[in-house]
């Protein structure tokens, strides 16, 4: 069986939102990010997104973010992408990252819409279109209006799919209908950015998923994938249903993703480490009710 929409996946099908592991007292733990990303293709990922805001990008430096690619290219070799999260409110700062993201490496940069500014759709396409032209690596869009205020609408995004290195789309806009216009008229690579859409997002044309959840269980999302391709789409939806809990807990359960994860994997012993202010560990009480969840979900 092959996937819908037929579409060959740019950077992979099952790409996670890696956390960014730091050390107790908050510096960048390249030790860490290396064995996690080590852990995630041997588990399954083909694709790796850093510096996206699972990964604190708000938080980290320019510098920060080119060590962090560097380390994870030499740690994963040719084995996975890795995709490089660029975007930023500033059209010549989002273009400098992802001239340093070339440098550093990366097979590709993730441009998030430019966040409280809300520029209107002209502007935004004119953002896009100058981060696409200045360097050679393809280009995935991440639109996420619940976040920044500003959707990338379908027709602006049938326009920039002419753009021969915009190529894929981070897909958070929770407008099913949307999406499909784009995919019906263009070529771009869908990616669910939300992991409760993995199964249905893929099974409509699109060309994999861009997790969080994916931190603590990348065999099991990377599974849903490849049994649906593989023809047994009961199982695929059974496999998705049965990540329901989980990812409930950890996307929407009042905190935020990152949080979540990173308390998780502290518990699992694997790296990850504290979070950066503004953001605040999970409590207690939180921490061992992701537990739970986790380990009701392992135990089936």
């Amino acid at each position: 069986m092959t996937n819908p929409g037929e579409t060959t996946p740019p950077f992979g099908r099952t790409l996670c939102a890696m956390i960014t592991p730091f050390t107790e007292t908050g510096a960048l733990d390249l030790d860490g990010a290396r064995k996690l990303a080590d852990r995630l293709v041997a588990e399954g990922c083909d694709g790796l997104v850093l510096n996206g805001t699972t990964g604190e990008s708000p938080t980290t430096t320019d510098a920060e973010k080119a060590e962090l690619i560097r380390a994870v290219r030499e740690a994963v070799g040719d084995r996975a992408s890795i995709v490089a999260g660029v975007g930023t409110f500033y059209t010549r700062h989002t273009v400098e990252l992802a001239l340093a993201a070339e440098k550093s490496g990366a097979d590709g940069v993730l441009v998030v819409t430019p966040y409280y500014s809300r520029p209107p759709q002209d502007a935004l396409q004119a953002h896009f279109r100058e981060v696409a032209d200045a360097s050679g690596l393809p280009v995935m869009l991440y639109d996420i209006p619940g976040r920044t205020g500003t959707r990338i609408e379908p027709e602006t995004m049938i326009r920039l799919a002419d753009h021969p290195r915009i190529v894929a789309v981070k897909d958070c806009s929770y407008d099913l209908l949307g999406t499909q216009k784009v995919l019906a008229r263009t070529e771009l690579a869908y990616y669910a950015g939300c992991d409760e859409h993995v199964l249905a997002l893929y099974a409509v044309g699109g060309a994999g998923c861009v997790s969080t959840v994916a931190n603590v269980v990348p065999r099991h999302i990377a599974e849903i994938l490849e049994t649906f391709e593989a023809g047994d789409t009961g199982r695929a939806a059974r496999l998705q249903q049965r990540a329901t809990p989980l990812i409930g807990a950890v996307t929407d359960g009042g905190l935020p993703g990152t949080v979540t994860a990173k308390a998780l994997l502290n518990t699992l012993g694997l790296p990850a480490g504290p979070v950066r202010a503004p953001l605040r560990p999970a409590g207690r009480e939180a921490t061992d009710g992701l537990r739970a969840v986790y380990e009701e979900f392992v135990a089936v």
